[in-house]
């Protein structure tokens, strides 16, 4: 997939375009590619998503991310997107008027354009789906997914992973919730008591689920099953929050590399306990209970 910061980047050529945030690239979207690929090859012209980073609402209403740039071309690749241009969204791009916007589509000669029924764009929202009609010559408009009578969103899925419901974050993503970062030194403390981490970094703003889960993780030179603990460390009177996770049956160093950490059972919320051997006593049944959930994992 070819992926452009700016319309002016790519081709002069026609191209079928589908406008939106895509946070998550949750079910609702992947049917919006969908359309986008059909009316791609209905037109033979190569299917473009223009996106922006970071999605509009986190710098809008300050909300966390579902998907950092790389997770989002990364997913759209994998659904068949052609090209991809991601444009900076700062304020002074927020603020700009609608037909600026239009004017950035107008380059990209679009013979449709598929937005969802409740986009909007340019400054204070101005900008309408009937809009979009001064730029193509046919615009769809694709309804707002609904699974077991709930809207398919981005909104929906941060709350589930708020509260640590990573099976519902699962159902409206059409895939296990993940998240990659860096193995960064921490303070070892797990190795004292029996139970190495990986601590691993991820971008400032990443939606994270606070709690204990099973786990599966990626990396370049395996694929293991494990545990993972999001949160604060109540129990070592921890003041930030943490993302460690531990591989089971693994041996080895990780410091340095990068690692994809897919959410598959919620285990229990964070707890303070009355000192290390309760801690540690408790993380044994966590890792009895991750491994039962991940029974028929491969």
């Amino acid at each position: 997939m070819k992926t452009f910061v700016s319309p002016s980047q790519r081709p002069d050529t026609g191209t079928v375009v589908a406008v939106g945030s895509f946070d998550g690239v949750h079910l609702g979207h992947q049917a919006l590619i969908a359309q986008l690929k059909a009316k791609a090859r209905e037109h033979r012209v190569p299917s473009v998503v223009y996106t922006f980073d970071p999605p509009t609402r986190v710098l809008t209403q300050g909300v966390e991310f579902l998907s950092t740039l790389p997770e989002k071309l990364e997913l759209l690749a994998r659904y068949g997107v052609d090209e991809t241009i991601a444009a900076s969204f700062t304020p002074e791009f927020a603020a700009r008027p609608k037909a600026a916007f239009l004017e950035d589509l107008r380059q990209l000669h679009p013979r449709t354009v598929v937005v969802g029924e409740d986009f909007h764009f340019g400054k204070g929202r101005e900008g309408s789906a009937e809009d979009l009609r001064l730029v193509s010559p046919e615009v769809v408009v694709v309804p707002i997914h609904g699974l077991g009578g709930e809207d398919i969103k981005s909104t929906r899925v941060r709350e589930y992973l708020k509260v640590g419901d990573v099976e519902g974050a699962r159902r409206l993503l059409g895939r296990h919730y993940d998240a990659q970062g860096v193995v960064v030194e921490g303070d070892r403390l797990g190795r004292t008591i029996g139970w190495p981490t990986a601590n691993i970094r991820v971008p400032d703003g990443k939606a994270l689920p606070l709690g204990v889960f099973a786990v599966v993780a990626v990396g370049d030179h395996g694929r293991w099953h494990g545990m993972a603990n999001v949160g604060f460390r109540p129990t070592v009177n921890g003041v930030d929050r943490r993302f460690e996770v531990h591989l089971f049956d693994f041996e080895g160093d990780l410091y340095g590399q990068e690692l994809q950490v897919k959410f598959f059972a919620f285990l229990r919320g964070e707890e303070r306990f009355s000192g290390l051997d309760a801690l540690k006593a408790q993380i044994g049944r966590d890792a009895q209970a991750a491994r039962v959930a991940l029974t028929d994992v491969r």
